[in-house]
């Protein structure tokens, strides 16, 4: 068969219609613009107050920087092409976006695991967690959620960017997702689907599992808790992660652990804006705006 190679692909966005299109431009502006600034601010707080430098808090750190890079990584061509008259991105731009997606999406899994394994520790054993989480310990979470989290975007993104994709070069979605990919490629897909649904089982299983885990041992230790309003308080802290990773998770994967990609695409598209847009505002918001001790710290640097 003739093949004929791709250059550049044409993303359909949201709509057509260009009334909606500024309308959808200034909601996830203003969505951008709230999420960075959150994220900076946490990471401003935390390094600022030597009381926030305990391995928590530099988790969070973490996670803020790590928001800072994920939605970068999709949002700014996104409403750079809400805007554009021909929405396009490059071949290699296209898989570029589609490595530091996986990437930074596996990072954060890992992330959220190690800090529900970090918050277990800190409520179930008080009394061991200074001698179990050491500064080395936290380095080596830290460290190896990151390059764990790296290496996780090779095998897909390098099995994605082998495939043929022929004439036809219009992506039904707004940025540079695993599904309208595979669609869109007139190569036999069958292994690729595969290795992907493998891996995204493994990551967002095992993740998922492992930060549930810890939260259920948590909620269990906290209704040990004799005083009604220390009861309240932990759990009104615990609860709320837990459905920030729960929408997280969720939402990851009823998109990536699927044997067949054939979710339509403007559900693919809504559940999408919840994992690239939503979630990254949400995690400053319920992981500090609700800790008394970030309150304070934000209020004596303010």
């Amino acid at each position: 068969t003739n093949v004929t190679a791709v250059l550049e692909f044409r993303l359909l966005g949201f709509s057509s219609n260009p009334h909606c299109q500024i309308l959808l431009f200034t909601v996830f502006l203003v969505i951008y613009i709230l999420t960075i600034l959150g994220n900076i601010i946490i990471i401003l707080v935390v390094t600022l107050e030597p009381q926030l430098h305990s391995p928590m808090y530099k988790f969070l750190k973490n996670l803020s920087f790590l928001e800072v890079c994920y939605t970068t990584t999709i949002v700014p061509k996104m409403l750079a092409n809400l805007l554009a008259k021909r929405k396009s991105i490059s071949f290699s731009g296209c898989m570029a976006q589609l490595y530091y997606f996986i990437s930074l999406g596996a990072t954060e899994c890992y992330l959220l695991a190690v800090m529900a394994y970090d918050r277990y520790l800190a409520v179930c054993e008080p009394l061991h967690y200074g001698m179990a989480m050491t500064a080395e310990f936290y380095t080596r979470l830290a460290v190896g959620s990151w390059v764990t989290g790296v290496f996780t975007g090779f095998l897909p993104c390098l099995m994605v960017s082998r495939l043929h994709f022929c004439s036809y070069n219009l992506i039904d979605h707004f940025f540079c997702d695993i599904s309208p990919l595979l669609k869109l490629s007139c190569s036999d897909t069958t292994a690729t689907k595969n290795v992907i649904f493998i891996l995204s089982l493994l990551v967002l299983s095992s993740c998922f599992l492992l930060t549930l885990v810890s939260y259920l041992l948590i909620i269990l230790s906290i209704l040990k808790i004799p005083s009604a309003s220390g009861k309240r308080v932990t759990f009104s802290t615990c609860s709320s992660h837990l459905m920030v990773v729960t929408i997280y998770y969720g939402t990851m994967i009823s998109m990536y652990v699927r044997p067949t990609y054939n979710l339509s695409s403007e559900l693919n598209k809504a559940v999408s804006v919840l994992y690239t847009v939503v979630t990254p505002l949400l995690n400053p918001v319920i992981y500090s705006l609700r800790n008394k001790a970030f309150k304070k710290a934000l209020e004596k640097i303010v």
